[in-house]
């Protein structure tokens, strides 16, 4: 069974990007091509991954498989839904309160 402590950072670049990293070799293992595009990393939480423990929107096999081979999972935004994408953000607003 396995098992990790992980370090979770969100990125000021792109909503709902994530980095995990093993919490005890942090960052060291980010290649610096990537922290450059990710942005300065915010910490979110700490958290001990295990297999039995499914995580909300990764596979906490292939995070933890990723971290142990690379040095860390990068966790992308969710795709949004292709009307989204193409409506300009007037008629996205339209209805927000002032």
């Amino acid at each position: 069974m396995m098992k990790l402590i992980a370090s979770i950072y969100k990125s000021p670049k792109k909503d709902e990007m994530y980095l995990y990293v093993e919490k005890a070799k942090g960052l060291t293992q980010v290649p610096e091509k990537l922290l450059e595009l990710f942005g300065t990393p915010r910490h979110v939480m700490d958290l001990m991954l295990r297999e039995e423990r499914p995580l909300a929107r990764a596979d906490v096999v292939q995070v933890m498989e990723g971290i142990q081979a690379k040095g860390f999972h990068l966790q992308m935004p969710p795709q949004k839904d292709d009307y989204l994408i193409e409506l300009p953000d007037e008629l996205l607003t339209m209805n927000d309160p002032l």
